[in-house]
């Protein structure tokens, strides 16, 4: 009698309320990462309150629609792994300098449809540079991607940046609270409610945080029902070559950090990410940005938050991102959901944040434990790729007297870590060189 293959965690689907539970957890994860850019990049236009709102909710649209595509796949469009997508902050000051020097928004999203098309383009070529990502350098990128997210949950933890009560004791004590239930939960919890520990912890301190006076709804119920996002909602795009420019820049910084997003969920899935998967994947990110652009948004790119979810819960199907893409797509079909995410306070996140983004470093000592350190220069290209990453995220203006191309690939501490570890990885493992006399002669695993 013939037995059924058996299927992939990453394949398998849950029951729908695990789903539901799940995806729910993974939106609250990345909403505040997903609403930031558009606040951010309207906000420096000087836009209206009313097209702030249309930013947002077409930004959420696009973001499911667009982790639609990553997670269920369509042809050659989409790596097939469960991989949230959201606005990339790589290209916030870019497109701030093109909004404000007189092309605004649509000199904006005509550079953004030029990246994502070109990104198309090149995706099979960074799909054949996948063997200079060893475990050396991916164990490395993962690493950078896990420390550089945590100023951004310790942001969180103090209240959100720009607070005028950032720091507050009150709101340290909120994360930490929201930190201890989630470790609580995922000690002693059943193996179900355990895996949602991070929404507990949220929902938790939700409960906590609104009578306490940290958050109410009161812009529930001034947002809309519905909200539909239209193509070309600020005018036709305009291609300026200056623009395309600093967008194609941002293009080889987000390819350059989806790589190492998708090796990092492979790793964490079991699923290795080969050049046509990888190929795919790109592929997506670049259908993903020309939505952008059509639909009122900006470049697209996977997001590492929800990365160190997976590694912390372990729930490791695409289906469950995929639910989450279908609630973007509601939340950004109906602002009146999305007004009810928007209102969960910043120490909460930054409580969850926490455990997320340090389960991601922690993945990443876990595959450099596979690399062999013994009389050769790999924990050089670990210190060095660390510490250029590590640069900008410690010392924000470091580069501010550089030319703004260099700033939009240094700023990035994921990209300016990642390069750094391919450079270091070809200078000592591939180049020929002097290698010293009393190395073994044997095969390094870890090039």
């Amino acid at each position: 009698m013939a037995t059924t293959a058996e299927v992939h965690p990453v394949d398998e689907i849950p029951p729908v309320r695990q789903l539901a539970a799940f995806g729910l957890q993974h939106v609250l994860a990345m909403y505040a990462g997903a609403v930031a850019v558009p606040l951010i990049v309207g906000g420096a236009l000087r836009l209206s309150p009313a097209d702030l709102a249309y930013l947002i909710t077409a930004d959420l649209l696009v973001c499911g629609v667009a982790t639609l595509i990553q997670c269920v796949g369509c042809w050659r469009f989409g790596v097939r792994l469960p991989i949230m997508q959201g606005c990339t902050f790589a290209a916030v000051s870019p497109m701030v300098l093109i909004g404000t020097t007189g092309g605004g928004l649509p000199a904006i999203y005509g550079s953004v449809i030029v990246a994502g098309l070109a990104i198309m383009l090149l995706a099979p070529v960074f799909g054949r540079l996948l063997r200079f990502f060893p475990p050396l350098v991916t164990g490395t990128v993962i690493l950078i991607i896990g420390v550089s997210l945590l100023p951004v949950a310790g942001n969180w933890a103090a209240g959100g940046v720009g607070a005028k009560d950032f720091g507050a004791p009150r709101n340290l004590a909120l994360a930490a609270f929201v930190l201890l239930v989630v470790l609580l939960v995922q000690r002693f919890a059943p193996p179900f409610l355990a895996r949602v520990a991070v929404l507990t912890g949220i929902v938790v301190g939700l409960a906590v945080a609104v009578p306490s006076g940290f958050t109410d709804f009161g812009g529930v119920a001034d947002a809309d029902w519905v909200g539909i996002s239209t193509p070309f909602h600020f005018g036709a795009p305009e291609f300026r070559v200056s623009a395309i420019v600093s967008m194609l820049v941002v293009a080889l910084v987000t390819m350059t950090e989806t790589t190492g997003d998708l090796i990092a969920v492979g790793e964490l899935t079991g699923r290795e990410v080969e050049p046509r998967s990888l190929a795919d994947g790109l592929r997506a990110d670049g259908l993903s940005t020309v939505l952008g652009g059509v639909f009122n948004t900006f470049p697209y790119t996977a997001y590492a938050q929800n990365v160190g979810l997976v590694g912390m819960t372990r729930v490791r199907s695409r289906w469950v991102v995929a639910a989450a893409g279908a609630l973007l797509v509601l939340l950004g079909l109906l602002p009146k959901l999305g007004a009810v995410v928007a209102a969960v306070p910043a120490p909460v996140l930054g409580g969850a944040g926490l455990v997320m983004f340090g389960t991601v470093a922690a993945s990443g000592l876990r595959t450099l434990a596979r690399v062999d350190f013994r009389d050769n220069h790999n924990l050089t290209v670990v210190a060095v790729s660390v510490a250029v990453g590590m640069l900008p995220v410690g010392v924000p203006t470091v580069y501010a007297r550089f030319p703004d191309w260099f700033q939009t690939v240094m700023n990035s501490g994921i990209s300016a870590g990642c390069l750094t570890a391919i450079a270091l990885n070809l200078l000592f493992n591939h180049l020929p060189g002097r290698k010293p006399e009393e190395a073994p002669a044997r095969v390094e695993e870890s090039v």
